[in-house]
């Protein structure tokens, strides 16, 4: 599933570092030419911070890894003209993060909980809980507001309930596409009741509501609260702190934001950069790192 590129008003398509970064860390993140790539199980995001500018790129996760990366990297390329020989350093993460090397710039590798951490953190430093849907998992993530580092974090890969895959199986058996499920899903007048946590009897409840005649809507309404509550189970784990951030592919359903708000009583902060993108700059962030020598997260 191809995203759109995020468009911005520097140069070309980047969006100054100044109107995406929290200004405690604005000036810091601009003095070197680093990129961050997260290649996640159904879609690979790249940031590349470049002469004061952050760039985004996004496309969809092939068995190759390395083809997904270097495809990331021919696109951040071409939006901002700056030649791949001067990236200085790059920080992959992700699923497919152990994978990749490149020829023309040294790489380290990080785990995606540290980068979604730090992600977050250089956008909103008070940033202390974190829930991040992806295509196959979801975490919640609690870190310290004073450095970003991570204080404690679970993490659902058994079972595909929640997730961005899931989601997509339900729009197939709905018959609308998954970008508009989360939309679907607020116009809810009465919410289905969905009351099993897995994903093969979740899927027989959708047909079987279908097959009664229950709406669209209400349906999807019925999943994205069911899905919440799972994701609920995770936050209640490491504890909830305010401010909270929603991060991952599943970022941008607005159902599932509301969802998890009713669910875990809380309001989900929305900052101005795309959270799809919080890991892929999470790592941006942390090559920085690598080039001041200051190190790097856990």
């Amino acid at each position: 599933m191809e995203a759109v590129e995020e468009a911005g008003h520097a140069r070309k398509n980047g969006i100054k570092i100044q109107d995406v970064l929290d200004h405690r860390y604005a000036a810091d993140l601009a003095e070197a030419n680093t990129l961050g790539i997260d290649i996640g199980s159904r879609q690979a995001k790249a940031v590349l911070i470049a002469d004061g500018v952050v760039y985004t790129a996004i496309t969809a996760s092939e068995v190759d890894q390395q083809e997904t990366a270097n495809r990331l990297v021919k696109k951040l390329h071409r939006a901002s003209g700056l030649p791949v020989s001067q990236i200085d350093h790059a920080v992959s993460t992700g699923y497919g993060r152990i994978t990749l090397a490149f020829d023309a710039f040294d790489s380290t590798s990080i785990t995606e909980i540290s980068c979604h951490a730090i992600g977050a953190h250089v956008l909103d430093p008070e940033t202390r809980t974190i829930i991040d849907i992806g295509g196959q998992d979801s975490k919640a993530i609690r870190i310290d507001p004073s450095n970003g580092r991570v204080l404690e974090f679970v993490m659902n890969d058994k079972c595909a309930a929640g997730t961005g895959r899931f989601l997509e199986k339900v729009a197939e058996l709905l018959g609308i596409p998954v970008e508009e499920m989360g939309n679907r899903s607020l116009r809810s007048e009465k919410r289905a009741e969905i009351s099993s946590q897995c994903v093969v009897f979740g899927e027989s409840e959708v047909i079987s509501l279908k097959a009664r005649g229950t709406l669209v809507e209400d349906i999807a309404a019925g999943i994205h609260f069911a899905s919440a509550r799972r994701v609920r189970n995770l936050v209640n784990r490491v504890g909830l702190a305010p401010k909270l951030v929603f991060t991952g592919g599943v970022s941008k359903n607005l159902g599932m934001k509301h969802a998890l708000e009713e669910a875990i009583g809380q309001s989900i902060s929305v900052g101005r950069f795309d959270l799809v993108y919080a890991g892929a700059l999470g790592a941006a962030a942390l090559a920085q790192r690598v080039v001041s020598g200051t190190g790097v997260a856990a």
